[in-house]
């Protein structure tokens, strides 16, 4: 975008000047919030910049904009003579009106928050990032809608604070009885936030609320909730830990404050607890939902959120403030020209993402402190995936996983396959078989078996998980490889996730590859044989299968002359294991294969390299969709390629030297 010295130079001085161009909330201007026209009164000093919205809705402050004096308006609009008390009055009357118009004249004159830096009691003056989030706020309920927030937060620039004192202003200002919730991971978390707003109080102008000072009340011997008596508004905290607190209470706004670490456990799930509270706010104006959190990590309901609200999937609008829009990130640059030619690819890439280079020499001067890029990144997010990464050692590369969940879209359809008549295992359960759609089947379809029946296109891998809700997922995973005939690369057709017996996972697979043309089943076979000490539990399974069922994967010759054991299925070992992962890094690198399923992309982001040089989820994570996709991908690329149809018949299953380079 910017190719020579020079350009980049201008472009920077740009940049600098939108960051440090005027601002001034008392006077309104350089504000960007809400649409702004410049006034002059004479005894108020100097021009004003007040809201449109103020100006056309009343028209008494318009004709005094049009006087341009305060005497001359009580005058000759009013027929009053001006004196000290008429002009007290009508300054007075220009205030209250002001604050219901403008929230950042309310909150330069009339909130007081504890600076984080020096402790002392200040004004609260919005720096870059709160504006941003004040923009969002203020374009929806100017045009009378709902307002719902997603914010990802990345280090301490002042979006709980924000949030919070805009829903004082709504509280204090415009609603009365207008409950809220403010509920955050942890129950001193969210008093904190509570008790930033009574700060807040402590210091409001009594003449706003007629002399009598505005405080929190307790209500009706309710611990977690307070009453604003002046205007009946209720503010109830609480916790994740203890849902109970806040369920069933009437409110119209909420405050949920680092979402993604709320616990999800059988007993207390985060989607259950934002969805009843969510559930008990009108969509009617001026109500407020904030969902606010610093990442962590992938596959959890706060990242799922976001990522539907990135696609315009959710009811929410998203928020992230990469470190450089933050102004206490940036270092002076004695040397422009010089700085530019040692441009690191990263650094380019900043550079194009829209940072100055103050902000460049601050983070080459940070990023010394970490040994791991990663680490620098995880604590500084420039974007959302490097906001989501976890801090380990990663396999894949942020950038690729990123360009992989470009293509994945919702299923087709949602069901499970049933064979006509019912039946669960043996030769009757491959018969007949119909998808059925149903919304709590765990089979998920991205496409139905292609009415071209090539030869070899479809592989269907399988990862046995446990049996229990609480272990690992069992995954069935269908890849077409029918783009490869015309240089394509392998795509996702469906997958199937569950907890099942094993016996019935074995038939559950069979009957999807029997669905996907007969496609070449391919089991990883350690959960089985790790079953029974003899190591033959997996055989009697799959040589039942196998006699059933023809094309299955074996890794061991399958020579009728040999008096050797068929082995079916795909053994990982430490060495199989890295085999399937480096070739897996290499897929995504050169993007070898179309993925469709979003919750995979969430394995990827938290699947680590550990300390002794294993492979797996960290800690609390699922790796079993990866694993599915390791075995299947490994396969399908390195298997004899797809050939035109020809008439069934029935073949030898696979040998591991016929699916290996």
């Amino acid at each position: 975008m910017y190719d020579n010295i020079p350009d980049i130079i201008a472009e920077n001085r740009r940049r600098l000047d939108t960051f440090s161009r005027p601002y001034d909330q008392v006077t309104g201007q350089g504000s960007t919030a809400l649409p702004r026209s410049e006034v002059h009164i004479d005894e108020l000093g100097g021009p004003l910049w007040l809201p449109d919205d103020m100006l056309r809705q009343h028209h008494w402050v318009d004709r005094l904009c049009r006087c341009r004096s305060l005497h001359t308006f009580l005058r000759d609009e009013l027929g009053l003579a001006p004196g000290p008390d008429t002009l007290e009055q009508l300054t007075r009357q220009l205030f209250a009106l002001r604050i219901r118009y403008d929230f950042e004249f309310w909150a330069a004159t009339c909130v007081t928050i504890k600076d984080k830096l020096s402790g002392s009691d200040i004004p609260l003056f919005l720096n870059y990032p709160q504006r941003r989030l004040l923009a969002l706020l203020e374009h929806d309920r100017r045009q009378r809608k709902p307002i719902r927030i997603i914010l990802l937060k990345a280090r301490q620039w002042g979006g709980s604070t924000l949030t919070q004192t805009y829903m004082a202003w709504m509280q204090l200002v415009h609603r009365t009885g207008w409950n809220s919730v403010i509920c955050a991971h942890l129950k001193d978390a969210a008093a904190n936030i509570k008790g930033m707003y009574a700060k807040l109080l402590e210091n409001y102008p009594d003449f706003l609320s007629d002399g009598n000072p505005v405080r929190f009340e307790p209500f009706q011997q309710m611990h977690n909730t307070s009453i604003l008596r002046a205007t009946r508004c209720k503010v109830t905290i609480g916790s994740a830990e203890t849902p109970n607190s806040i369920r069933g209470t009437d409110i119209a706004m909420a405050h949920l404050s680092e979402v993604a670490f709320w616990p999800n456990t059988k007993e207390k799930r985060s989607t259950d607890l934002i969805r009843s509270v969510a559930a008990t706010i009108p969509l009617v104006p001026d109500t407020i939902v904030v969902l606010e959190s610093t990442a962590n990590g992938t596959g959890d309901y706060f990242h799922t959120e976001y990522t539907l609200a990135r696609k315009g999937q959710s009811d929410k609008t998203p928020l992230f403030i990469p470190w450089y829009e933050i102004e206490m990130y940036r270092l002076p640059v004695p040397d422009s020209e010089a700085l530019i030619r040692q441009f690191t690819p990263y650094d380019r890439y900043l550079w194009e993402a829209g940072a100055t280079l103050e902000a460049i020499a601050w983070y080459r001067q940070k990023r010394k402190e970490y040994q791991q890029p990663a680490d620098m990144m995880a604590e500084y997010p420039s974007n959302e995936t490097e906001a989501f990464a976890h801090s380990g050692e990663r396999v894949f590369d942020p950038e690729r996983i990123q360009a992989l969940r470009n293509g994945c879209t919702p299923p087709l359809a949602t069901g499970e396959l049933q064979p006509d008549p019912p039946c669960t295992t043996g030769p009757d359960a491959l018969r007949n078989l119909t998808f059925l759609p149903d919304t709590t089947g765990h089979l998920f379809l991205w496409a139905y078996p292609g009415e071209n029946r090539t030869r070899r296109r479809y592989i269907v891998s399988v990862d046995i998980g446990g049996r229990s809700r609480s272990a690992d997922y069992s995954v069935i995973t269908v890849i077409d490889r029918q783009p490869l005939l015309t240089g394509g690369v392998p795509e996702i057709a469906a997958t199937w996730r569950g907890h099942t017996d094993h016996d019935l996972l074995v038939w559950k697979a069979a009957q999807i590859a029997t669905w996907y043309h007969r496609a070449l089943l391919v089991f990883e076979s350690n959960t089985l044989e790790a079953e029974n000490s003899d190591g033959l539990h997996d055989q009697f399974i799959l040589e039942t299968l196998a006699g059933i069922y023809p094309n299955l994967y074996a890794r061991t010759p399958a020579d009728p002359n040999s008096t050797g054991t068929v082995r079916y299925g795909f053994h990982t070992n430490r060495s199989t294991k890295t085999l399937l992962i480096d070739y897996l890094v290499m897929l995504l690198r050169e993007g070898g294969y179309i993925e469709r399923d979003t919750r995979v992309c969430d394995e990827y982001d938290t699947y680590e390299k550990k300390a002794n040089g294993s492979f797996g989820a960290i800690d609390g994570r699922h790796d079993d969709l990866l694993m599915s996709r390791a075995i299947g991908l490994y396969v399908a690329c390195t298997w004899a390629p797809p050939a035109p149809a020809e008439p069934p018949r029935r073949q030898r299953p696979p040998t591991l030297s016929e699916a290996t380079l």
